[in-house]
């Protein structure tokens, strides 16, 4: 007993040191999806006093869409991201769900995501609202380097279930999607995750929630001062990590919450516009989903080459935030 204890001890530390030796991380496949119904700014204006100017001049926002479960949506995304990575639901290792609106209380969606994917692997939520996907990236590489070899990585939401959309505070801004991503680990080591941070304070739970059975609320005049402080100090923790500059950066791809948010962050940390991934207009504040969402349609563009730094960068309720630097890899890059 003794002898195998040992061989197996001596096993798992070549393991490790051979993963550490090469430490890539490879978006394999990306996909997503946004269920067909729509609600335009001028829907809106027959439940609220507003107009599809007032909404687009202060959120950049020009619809949303709605319908479907956190689950629903998460399999189609999903379904796509795996048919582009080409793999089998065998070939899965571990699902990481995104989310703020899940199906239950209890239990977690994540098991029926996986159900309704045919997966054989562990499967369970991250709740750290609209950074969750970028939290998810960061523990799917630490798991690629503990031995795993392919990580599913979704973000689903379905907050109509929890929007009151004849409130002009709130109802103007979320949609339903989800984006996800099959991310492996690169033998060649050609890719990697170059620098993250993640973080949350407790003290502004209450600028943006909803308690059981109730819909969102939020103090929209806090939620845009913190946010801006958050996403400034995430990312300038993440490039110190990855020692690069702002000018390192190839694409930038933030939580798609407003869009003077991103302007005024982007201001004070020096990132342009024309350097930014955005897909606000189309989807409104998509929360966990918006990122990968995102990350889908530039790829589609062809705005992202193989070998380029991008950064993710997440911020939400809780509140909390989240960003990854990464230098890419994968299909249609």
């Amino acid at each position: 007993m003794v002898t195998i204890a040992k061989t197996s001890i001596a096993e798992g530390t070549r393991t490790r040191e051979l993963l550490m030796q090469h430490p890539g991380f490879r978006f394999a496949g990306v996909g997503s999806y946004l269920p067909d119904e729509i609600v335009t700014n001028d829907d809106l204006t027959k439940n609220m006093d507003t107009s599809d100017e007032w909404i687009r001049e202060r959120t950049g926002i020009g619809q949303r869409h709605v319908g479907g479960t956190t689950s629903s949506l998460a399999a189609e995304a999903a379904k796509r991201a795996m048919d582009r990575a080409n793999v089998e639901p065998a070939d899965i290792d571990l699902l990481l769900l995104a989310t703020t609106s899940p199906d239950f209380i209890c239990p977690g969606t994540a098991p029926a995501v996986a159900q309704l994917l045919e997966l054989d692997c562990g499967a369970l939520d991250i709740q750290a609202a609209c950074s969750g996907w970028v939290y998810g990236l960061v523990m799917a590489n630490g798991l690629l380097l503990q031995g795993m070899k392919r990580i599913l990585v979704v973000g689903s939401e379905a907050l109509d279930q929890i929007t009151d959309y004849t409130d002009r505070n709130t109802g103007i801004l979320f949609g339903n999607g989800a984006g996800a991503a099959v991310v492996e680990v690169d033998p060649s080591g050609a890719s990697e995750l170059l620098g993250w941070d993640m973080g949350a304070d407790g003290n502004y739970v209450s600028i943006l929630y909803a308690e059981h059975g109730d819909v969102l609320k939020m103090d929209g005049k806090e939620v845009f001062r913190q946010a801006v402080t958050a996403m400034q100090r995430s990312a300038r923790n993440a490039l110190k990590m990855a020692n690069l500059t702002v000018e390192d950066i190839d694409l930038v791809i933030p939580h798609q919450a407003n869009i003077r948010i991103v302007e005024a962050a982007w201001k004070r940390l020096g990132f342009s516009m024309e350097k930014t991934g955005m897909r606000l207009e189309e989807t409104g504040n998509t929360s966990a989903a918006s990122i990968p969402l995102v990350l889908d349609k530039v790829l589609d563009e062809g705005r992202i080459s193989e070998g380029d730094t991008v950064m993710f960068l997440g911020f939400g309720g809780g509140m909390t935030w989240a960003t990854t630097i990464v230098r890419y890899a994968g299909e249609r890059a």
